[in-house]
């Protein structure tokens, strides 16, 4: 039987050493690897959790899709408890897309929007 074991969803920066900044200080990840002369690619961690950064040419995106579609999440870490980083990210001052809410199916959940506008959401119990 193959199994899944994790995943590690690529995000589309413009900048990739601002998007680097926002993910490593305000966000709390690690850079594992940064890649090309100049650098277009990187990826991030943080716990079990790993982003791809991969810098395009221009915006990331149209003029017009925020307002399409507001809530289009680029990606999802599921945590055990959500609101200690939500805490966390608070005190470090990343402004919130979404603030911690209960969803109606149980989950709580936090999203914030990177420098390009990308939204992560952050998703877990208690």
């Amino acid at each position: 039987m193959r199994v899944i074991i994790a995943s590690e969803p690529h995000v589309f920066v413009s900048d990739l050493e601002a998007a680097s900044a926002f993910y490593v200080h305000k966000l709390g990840f690690t850079v594992l690897l940064s890649y090309g002369e100049p650098p277009f690619y990187a990826q991030i961690a943080r716990d079990g959790g790993r982003l791809n950064l991969r810098r395009v040419s221009g915006p990331v995106f149209d003029s017009g899709f925020r307002s399409r579609a507001p809530d289009a999440l680029s990606a999802t870490f599921t945590l055990d408890d959500a609101k200690p980083l939500f805490l966390e990210f608070q005190k470090a001052g990343v402004a919130f897309h979404q603030t911690l809410r209960t969803e109606p199916w149980g989950a709580r959940t936090f999203i914030v929007q990177d420098p390009d506008g990308n939204l992560i959401a952050f998703a877990g119990g208690s």
